[in-house]
C-alpha cells in the first residue's frame, strides 16, 4: 500500500529535480531556486530557498553524508551549498560555460561529475573544487548520470540515446545506443547481484527515455576481467517518454516519472507492477527514494513535489517474495496472527488468541458472538476495534485474491473505477461513489477526514486509460 501524505508546492514554476539525503528533502526548479525540507514533518528550513542561480537549475544531488548539496543550472555552473546554513562553499563554472544538466557525487564524496548541454563530462574533486578530468561525448547533450555503488565507474546518458561508461579516470570504457530517440535518466540499485556460478558481483543499471522504455542493464567491473554491459530486459508500463528512474535504497523497488503524468513503481526482482500513481496534472519529471525510510518523492511541471509513503500494514505485505506461499492471511500461523495483533495497536489480546489457538482461518471468521462468548473480551469497545481492523484484513484478502492494483479500487466502494475523479483532497474515487458521498452532506475526505476545500470532481483520464490498459491485459 502506497498513499500521499503531503504535497509541496512552493516553487513558482516548473519542478526539474528532488533528492533525499538521511534527514533533509531538496528540490529545484525552473524559477532558479532550490528549496530543502526536513523530513521529520516536511517544513522547510529557515535558510531555505538557495538562491544563486541566474537560470533554471536543472539538477540537484547530496553527497552521501548530506552534509553538502550540488546543484547544476543553465547559467553554466555547478554550485555546492553547505546544508546546515545554506552558505555557497564553491561555484564551479563548466569550462565550456555550456549550461550544465546533471550533477552527481561519487560513493565516497570525492568526487563530483558534471554533464553539460554541449556535451562535455567534468570530473571535479569535491574537496579543494578543482576540475579533475574532463571529456566528452561525440553527440547530443548529456541530461544523465549516475556513479556504481562501488564508485569504480560511472555512466552518463545523453540526448542521443547514447550509455557512455566510465572508469574513475575519466577513461571511457564503453559507449553504446541504448534508446533511439534520446535517454532522460539512468540510476544503478545500490545492492549487488551476485553470480553462482563465478562468484562475481554484478550491479543492476536501469535507462529511460524518450522511446517509452525503461532498460535494465547488468553492470560488471574488476580490474582483472575488465568491464561489462549487458542488456537484460524491458519495462513498457508508461505509454509516453519516461522522464525519470530511480531505485529504492533497498533496490527492491524502482520507480519511473512520464510525460503520461503517471508514476509507476515496479518490484525489481519479478519486474511486475507495484503501484500506479496518477495525482500529478502535468509531466512528471523527477522520482527519488529516501535513503532509510519508505518514502517516495515525485516532481512534476505542475509545480509541486508529492511525498508518497509505503506502508507494510500486514505480515503478509511484510513478505519477501521466497515466501509467496504464505501471502494470504487464511494462511497465518499463530504467530503471524500475533504480529499482525501487535501491529494494530492489540497487544493485550495476544496472550487471549493463543491460548485459543487462533490461526489466519480462525481470525477472518471470527464474529462479535465468538469474540464475546468463546474468547471473552468483554469490552464492547475492544471488540469493536478487533472486528473493524478484521473487516479491513478481509477486504485486503478480496484484493489480494483479485489481483486488482490497490490504487485502482475506489477508497469508498473498494471496487475497480469505471469513471475515476480526483477530489480536492488530491485523492482518486468512483465518481458515483464520491458524488453520493457528498450529496449526503459529508463535507470531508473519505480518506483524511479533514474538511474539503471543495465539492468539484476532475476527471482523472490517465487513470481511467491505466485501468483500461490493465483490463485489456488480464481479462482476455
Amino acid at each position: 500500500m502506497v498513499k500521499l501524505i503531503h504535497t509541496l508546492a512552493d516553487h513558482g514554476d516548473d519542478v526539474n529535480c528532488c533528492a533525499f539525503s538521511s534527514s533533509l528533502l531538496a528540490t529545484c526548479s525552473l524559477d532558479k531556486t532550490i528549496r530543502l525540507y526536513s523530513l521529520s514533518d516536511f517544513t522547510e528550513l529557515p535558510h531555505s530557498p538557495l538562491k544563486l542561480h541566474t537560470y533554471a537549475v536543472h539538477c540537484c544531488c547530496f553527497s552521501p553524508s548530506g552534509h553538502i548539496l550540488a546543484s547544476c543550472s543553465t547559467d553554466g555552473t555547478t554550485v555546492l551549498w553547505n546544508t546546515q546554513n545554506g552558505e555557497p562553499l564553491a561555484v564551479m563554472e563548466q569550462p565550456s560555460g555550456s549550461p550544465v544538466r546533471v550533477c552527481q557525487f561519487s560513493p565516497d564524496s570525492t568526487c563530483l561529475v558534471s554533464g553539460a548541454a554541449d556535451g562535455t563530462v567534468v570530473l571535479w574533486n569535491a574537496q579543494s573544487y578543482k576540475l579533475y578530468r574532463c571529456g566528452s561525448v561525440k553527440d547530443g547533450s548529456l541530461v544523465a548520470c549516475a556513479f556504481s555503488p562501488d564508485g569504480n565507474l560511472f555512466v552518463t546518458g545523453s540526448s542521443c540515446g547514447d550509455l557512455t561508461v566510465w572508469d574513475d579516470k575519466m577513461r571511457c570504457l564503453h559507449s553504446e545506443k541504448a534508446h533511439d530517440l534520446g535517454i532522460t535518466c539512468c540510476d544503478f540499485s545500490s545492492q549487488p547481484v551476485s553470480d553462482g556460478e563465478q562468484g562475481l558481483q554484478y550491479f543492476r543499471l536501469a535507462s529511460c527515455g524518450q522511446d517509452c522504455q525503461i532498460k535494465i542493464w547488468v553492470v560488471s567491473f574488476t580490474h582483472i576481467l575488465g568491464f561489462e554491459l549487458k542488456y537484460k530486459s524491458t519495462l513498457s508500463g508508461h505509454c509516453a517518454p519516461v522522464l525519470a528512474c530511480a531505485f529504492s535504497h533497498n533496490g527492491q523497488m524502482l520507480v519511473s516519472g512520464s510525460v503520461d503524468k503517471s508514476v509507476i513503481v515496479y518490484d525489481t526482482n519479478t519486474e511486475n507492477i507495484l503501484h500506479t500513481l496518477t495525482q500529478h496534472t502535468r509531466y512528471v519529471t523527477t522520482c527519488a527514494f529516501a535513503p532509510n525510510i519508505l518514502l517516495l518523492a515525485t516532481g512534476s511541471m505542475d509545480k509541486t513535489v508529492n511525498i508518497w509513503q509505503f506502508d507494510l500494514e500486514t505480515p503478509c505485505q511484510a513478505r519477501s517474495a521466497e515466501d509467496e506461499a504464505k501471502q494470504f492471511p487464511e494462511d497465518w500461523s499463530e504467530d503471524d496472527v500475533s504480529v499482525w495483533l501487535c501491529a494494530q495497536g492489540l497487544n493485550d489480546l495476544v496472550g487471549i488468541f493463543k491460548m485459543n489457538n487462533i490461526d489466519g482461518r480462525e481470525l477472518l471468521n471470527l464474529t462479535k458472538e465468538s469474540l464475546a462468548d468463546d474468547l471473552k473480551i468483554e469490552s464492547l469497545g475492544l471488540r469493536s476495534k478487533v472486528l473493524r481492523k478484521i473487516e479491513e484484513l478481509r477486504t485486503e484478502v478480496k484484493t489480494l485474491s483479485s489481483g486488482i492494483p490497490d490504487e485502482f479500487l475506489c477508497p469508498i466502494t473498494r471496487e475497480l473505477m469505471k469513471d475515476p475523479v480526483i477530489a480536492s483532497d488530491g485523492y482518486s474515487y468512483e465518481k458515483e461513489a464520491m458524488e453520493n458521498w457528498i450529496s449526503k452532506k459529508k463535507r470531508t475526505s473519505p480518506m483524511t477526514n479533514l474538511v474539503l476545500p471543495s465539492v468539484v470532481l476532475t476527471p482523472n483520464r490517465t487513470l481511467k486509460m491505466a485501468i483500461s490498459r490493465w483490463l485489456e491485459t488480464h481479462q482476455k
